[in-house]
């Protein structure tokens, strides 16, 4: 089964109102989701309520393994959810390395 985040358009005629949801690829595009993470507005005139995702489910989700089309990958890098998440995915360093020890030199005779 392979895992979509993507948006779901529930607004009426004229004023597109999308919800960010988690659904199988399978399903249809307004058909049956798994989860929904957020919200987006596209013509809000207040530019604050445009766009509302949850962060922890979309990491969650992300983790998981759940691929998001290029429309929402657009909307959660605006947020900086990408960015958080691709931090995670890298190794981390260690903050202080261990100091190469001192080479002493032996001699005989």
């Amino acid at each position: 089964m392979s895992v979509k985040i993507r948006l779901t358009r529930v607004g009426r005629k004229n004023a597109p109102y999308f919800r960010v949801v988690v659904a199988d690829s399978r399903f249809q595009r307004d058909g049956r989701f798994l989860e929904i993470l957020g919200h987006y507005q596209p013509l809000s005139k207040e530019g604050k309520d445009q766009l509302k995702v949850s962060e922890e489910k979309a990491l969650l989700w992300l983790s998981r393994g759940a691929r998001p089309s290029e429309t929402v990958r657009s909307l959660l890098s605006k947020l900086g959810i990408m960015k958080k998440f691709h931090e995670s995915r890298k190794p981390k360093k260690p903050e202080n390395p261990p100091s190469e020890q001192p080479k002493t030199e032996i001699s005989v005779g």
